[in-house]
């Protein structure tokens, strides 16, 4: 199949022809069929697999062929915040769950759009200046947006989602797991003359099929294996190393390859990735960091330092994983393997892009050769595992496993910390099950028996108390204080002499605004 095989406008022909492409990916021939024909679609597809042009041709093909009455639009000497903000009526919404991705897919809807006059894209994320993102917005047609900025702006009446016809939620599964499930319905929800919904995700959990239920109309449901949609211009291989610093050695002897262009280095923590971008910079490497816990216009300028190859060496957390086009990115390297086996699918994806070769090589602690078969068995491909001459583990993963095999884990009963006290997880033994066979007295003779310390502790003399009646009942001065000590002025105080007041700072008046008449 070609894409002059599809009803598609001239101008998207053309947008494509000039950036090279002319057949679709796998994902792409099995969803632009369906879609054009206005069907909702729910779709299990991975990155690097042509996903955002699969959602982004259907819709501006049918934007392209809206009447220009019908598109958004006010001209320049009517233009002003009050007027704006009655335009911002975005025809298609789509959302995304990274601020990075947002900006990627706005980015390939402007290249697909190419010169085409009355189609706007706008982006709204989190972290950007809100007047600078709302004069952006003027005359948008397709708004991309992460789902609590967007939110933000539409409970402050910024936003009008009533016209909105085109809904698409890429990559769905990771949405719900920011906690954003809610906010989609809600967003959803505004959407009152909504036509066609497309679901992007990487698999179909309950909670997907939860939420496609409430928002969607008997969608059609395309699900393509991860072993189908794999990216094959990818080289996988892992490295097992001893400890961090065995880890860092196979770093810096893979960043050293001839053949590496430029590198994206996944670590587990905000921490560890300014640590590694600064041991890099150290050793004289061209190198940048990025997490969540920078501002986004520095998030920005960092990856565009990337872009424009002034930037050799990546060093980022999973945030970045989902938002980086980058087709000069050769090598992607992991420092440790993520908890998640489809983390682990997005970050390789940052590589072997545009049709080109890429590789992938994950540094793992030998103790987590666990996560190596969980993410074998999630793409169904077996990763080789490979050593570096000089640099081979002294350690063995068969070890390890062989080791928790023979001990059988721990025992929930044992002397872990839970709460044993009511007889569940790891709170220690139960007392029937206590060492010895220690007989206890009964319990009359224990009862006389002699006090620890051998001593016959004498009896406290009780205080008469006084029923609270007859407290206040009394005149003050023959009331009974209980023992507290009377309040003593500062002239009593016998410690020190009382400071003259002329000595005394003097604390500013405090203006009164109450009236004579109050």
């Amino acid at each position: 199949m070609l894409f002059s095989d599809l009803d598609l406008h001239p101008i998207l022909l053309n947008a494509l022809n000039e950036m090279g492409y002319q057949s679709p990916t796998p994902v792409q021939s099995e969803v632009l069929p369906i879609a054009l024909t206005g069907q909702d679609l729910m779709v299990s597809s991975q990155t690097g697999s042509g996903k955002t042009a699969a959602f982004l041709l259907p819709v501006l093909n049918i934007l392209l062929d809206l009447p220009a009455e019908k598109r958004p639009f006010r001209p320049k000497g009517e233009r002003g915040f009050g007027k704006m903000k009655e335009n911002i009526k975005p025809k298609a919404l789509v959302l995304c769950p990274t601020r990075e991705l947002a900006q990627q897919v706005a980015k390939e809807a402007i290249r697909l759009k190419g010169m085409a006059k009355g189609v706007r894209i706008s982006t709204v994320v989190g972290g950007m200046p809100y007047g600078q993102q709302i004069r952006e917005l003027e005359n948008v047609t397709i708004l991309v947006a992460t789902p609590g900025r967007l939110l933000d702006l539409y409970n402050q009446k910024v936003i009008n989602l009533s016209e909105v016809e085109f809904f698409v939620a890429d990559e769905a599964d990771r949405m719900l797991d920011l906690g954003f499930a809610e906010d989609l319905e809600l967003i959803h929800k505004a959407c009152t003359n909504c036509e066609q919904n497309l679901m992007f995700s990487a698999t179909f959990p309950k909670n997907i099929m939860r939420l496609a239920e409430e928002m969607m109309t008997e969608p059609h449901k395309i699900e393509l294996s991860s072993k189908s949609i794999l990216n094959e211009n990818i080289t996988q291989q892992i490295n097992f190393a001893d400890d961090r610093s065995h880890q860092r050695e196979l770093l810096m002897h893979w960043l050293r390859s001839p053949s590496l262009d430029q590198a994206v280095v996944f670590t587990p923590t905000q921490i560890e990735s300014e640590e590694i971008a600064e041991l890099l910079e150290d050793e004289g490497f061209s190198v940048t960091f990025l997490h969540g816990g920078i501002p986004q216009k520095v998030r920005n300028r960092r990856l565009e330092t990337l872009r424009k190859g002034r930037t050799k060496i990546l060093v980022a957390t999973d945030v970045a994983a989902r938002g980086i086009d980058i087709a000069t990115v050769t090598h992607v390297i992991n420092i440790g393997l993520p908890m998640k086996a489809e983390d682990y699918v997005h970050r390789i994806g940052r590589t072997g892009r545009a049709g080109r070769k890429g590789d992938a090589i994950s540094l793992v602690n030998v103790r987590d050769h666990k996560r190596v078969r969980d993410i074998s068995d999630y793409t169904s491909f077996k990763i080789d595992v490979l050593t570096v001459e000089g640099l081979e583990p002294t350690l063995d993963p068969n070890d390890f496993r062989e080791s928790r095999n023979k001990k059988g884990g721990r025992s929930r009963r044992g002397n872990g910390g839970g709460n044993g006290r009511y007889g569940k997880s790891s709170g220690g033994a139960r007392r029937s099950d206590r060492g010895g066979d220690r007989e206890r007295a009964p319990r009359a003779e224990r009862e006389n028996r002699e006090p620890r310390g051998g001593e016959a502790r004498a009896e406290k003399p009780k205080r008469e108390r006084k029923s609270s009646s007859e407290f206040f009942d009394a005149p003050k001065g023959d009331r009974d204080s209980r023992g507290a000590e009377k309040k003593r002025f500062k002239s009593e105080r016998s410690d020190r002499p009382a400071r003259p007041a002329g000595d005394r700072p003097r604390a500013p008046k405090a203006h009164s605004r109450r009236t004579r008449s109050e």
